[in-house]
């Protein structure tokens, strides 16, 4: 079809609409953050766009449905200005929006996220008129317009890892006289040639901090980040950096997750049921549902990140009602098969898993079930440790 003349007539009015609704749900961000998102076209930065179908298919997997202004111009400018994350690209795949395809499953790598959580992002990091930041995760480049509509292009650096979405965010940002620095790289090493920043914020998730990070942020200033992992825990921290290199800051609450950085995205395991053949027979009884980790609740969200530092190499995933753990770089694995109300417990390989994570559950109980607001993590001399005075040490990975 034909895109209507009054393109941007709709846009301006959706627009208004979502600033409207943002503001009436208590997104927290001040006035001038509002203003950007009444003002930055989300449009020109989602020319296609991938939504869920309303039904999986016939092997239980999501159908994604391609939206463009030509395929359903409604849909597509409506959901444009809702507060929902625009799925991009899967698998690292670009997409011919000329004539895109129906998807049956896939892992999202790229988006624009739902406007909701760059607001509270950016809001988060504390960020003020003057101060210089880096993003890490251009995207499509909406997230970095509205950074450009607050501070000033001059002050921003946004990296992107992937080249092609670098080249159409660019395009978009520059159509619109947005004119921060751009560069391709991996966010694993920050941007050495616009250090140092007074802000990083990052739009991926890490393992743990990169210390390039720390050594790009001026004595004083913060970093924003997720940290995630292989059993898809997520918490966000905000680092206060030392002139010593190192750093100190709060878990925030709530529950967000970002897509992994790529470099961190966790390796192929092959068939579950391959590694439970390989398991002892023996088996023991649970002292804790594995449903406390996979409920959908926002308790459950922090225990998984929790149990994701006791056991970092650990993925999990579910076969009919078993629950099973493979950690593929010690070679061990788990299974929880329900039994009459009850769990049972078979463990193999140097590492048993659901022992580690018991003993997360175990101490959490103890220490009254804080939330993530209660814990603190320390980066120093190499070594990164969640904190809480009444639970023992939880330590990241190596980054």
């Amino acid at each position: 079809m034909t895109v209507p003349a009054d393109l941007e007539a709709d846009a301006a009015r959706l627009r208004e609409a979502m600033t409207k609704a943002l503001a009436t749900d208590g997104v927290p961000a001040d006035q001038a953050w509002y203003q950007a998102v009444a003002t930055v076209p989300r449009h020109r930065f989602v020319p296609g766009f991938y939504l869920p179908a309303d039904a999986r298919d016939g092997q239980g997997m999501t159908v994604w449905e391609p939206v463009t202004a030509e395929l359903d111009y409604g849909r597509w400018l409506t959901a444009a200005y809702s507060d929902t994350t625009l799925i991009t690209q899967f698998d690292g795949d670009e997409v011919d929006w000329n004539q895109p395809a129906v998807r049956h499953g896939g892992a999202p790598t790229s988006s624009s996220t739902l406007p909701s959580l760059v607001l509270r992002m950016w809001t988060d990091a504390d960020i003020t008129e003057g101060h210089t930041v880096l993003e890490i995760g251009t995207g499509t480049g909406y997230s970095t317009a509205l950074a450009c509509e607050y501070l000033n292009s001059a002050n921003l650096t946004s990296i992107e890892v992937d080249s092609h979405r670098l080249e159409t965010a660019a395009n978009a940002l520059f159509g619109l006289g947005y004119t921060p620095t751009l560069a391709i790289a991996d966010g694993l090493y920050g941007y050495w040639p616009e250090a140092p920043f007074d802000r990083i914020v990052a739009a991926c998730s890490f393992r743990a901090v990169p210390p390039a990070l720390i050594s790009q942020t001026r004595p004083g200033g913060k970093i924003l980040l997720t940290l995630g992992g292989w059993l898809y825990g997520y918490a966000r921290v905000l680092l206060t950096v030392e002139g010593d290199g190192t750093a100190e800051g709060q878990l925030l609450s709530g529950t967000v997750s970002f897509m992994s950085a790529r470099a961190y995205a966790a390796p192929a395991f092959g068939n579950p049921t391959h590694w439970v053949t390989g398991l002892p027979e023996t088996s023991r009884n649970a002292q804790h549902s594995p449903e406390r980790i996979t409920a959908s609740t926002e308790e459950a969200f922090h225990l998984r990140f929790l149990a994701q530092s006791a056991a970092p190499d650990a993925q999990m995933t579910m076969v009919g009602e078993v629950v099973n753990l493979v950690d593929v770089t010690t070679g061990s694995a788990a299974t929880l098969t329900p039994d009459d109300g009850a769990w049972q417990v078979r463990q193999g390989g140097p590492v048993k898993l659901w022992d580690r994570i018991e003993t997360v559950l175990s101490a959490y109980d103890v220490a009254g079930r804080p939330g993530p607001e209660k814990f603190r993590l320390h980066v120093q001399d190499g070594g990164q440790h969640l904190r809480h005075p009444q639970m023992p040490d939880l330590p990241l990975p190596r980054p």
